[in-house]
């Protein structure tokens, strides 16, 4: 219970300073690199994810940074719990936005924060949304912006690896960016396995090989989100021995 209490309490206390914060970072945009901006954005989000994860205990174990390239990229990670966004956040250098769904919209400070790292909202309920959601996807990829997607489309909680829904496959194909494979696991640990109270996990992270936008090329749809899948699968099958 202290351990919710130590998290939940930083995860709100933090965003007055946040707000503060991101108004100063508005004001250099304009005088800013793309690069360099997304990278100054990326910076206080990533200070607010360690902070949340030094607060829950949880020991982080990342391998594979030497993988990630130059230039935008479309993360494709599995998804198993709500610390998930954190511990990525916390651990990967690279600036990147992700997919969220829209109720996020309705807190303070955050989805405003979101909009500056290229985050997408989505709308489930609405297949216009769905759709418009992979467009404005492609469209910050290919300006420069990174992506991340968690195509189960929801968490497993520890259960094992779902299936993969084909719409990053699109995203792929479209923007003509590399695929960053993520191998993701423990996160159920630390929530979803205690009935949502807060825990320390052994959480390891595990950035798998790109997969060039060449190669996505030539690649069937089909072909592409079995390629992505299974690799994710090994890689986790992997680290659980």
């Amino acid at each position: 219970m202290y351990n919710s209490l130590r998290t939940f309490s930083y995860l709100f206390g933090y965003l007055p300073l946040a707000a503060a914060n991101l108004k100063k970072f508005k004001a250099k945009k304009k005088e800013m690199a793309l690069s360099e901006y997304d990278a100054l954005i990326h910076s206080e989000p990533q200070k607010w994810a360690m902070g949340i994860m030094k607060r829950t205990k949880s020991k982080i174990t990342v391998t594979g940074l030497e993988h990630l390239p130059q230039g935008a990229v479309l993360f494709v990670s599995n998804h198993e719990g709500n610390f998930d966004i954190p511990v990525l956040l916390s651990s990967i250098p690279k600036p990147f936005g992700f997919i969220s769904k829209k109720e996020v919209k309705k807190f303070p400070v955050i989805p405003v924060y979101m909009e500056e790292m290229n985050c997408v909202f989505l709308d489930r309920s609405d297949r216009r949304s769905a759709l418009k959601s992979i467009g404005d996807t492609v469209e910050k990829l290919q300006q420069g912006h990174s992506i991340l997607i968690f195509p189960e489309g929801t968490r497993s909680k520890g259960g094992g690896l779902g299936e993969f829904k084909a719409g990053f496959m699109r995203i792929a194909k479209d923007s003509g960016v590399p695929i960053v494979p993520i191998a993701i696991s423990g996160t159920s640990e630390i929530m979803e396995k205690n009935n949502n109270k807060v825990k320390a996990g052994n959480v390891a992270v595990q950035v798998l090989e790109p997969i060039a936008a060449d190669n996505i090329a030539l690649e069937t749809a089909k072909e592409l989100v079995a390629d992505v899948r299974s690799r994710i699968e090994k890689a986790l099958a992997a680290s659980s021995r």
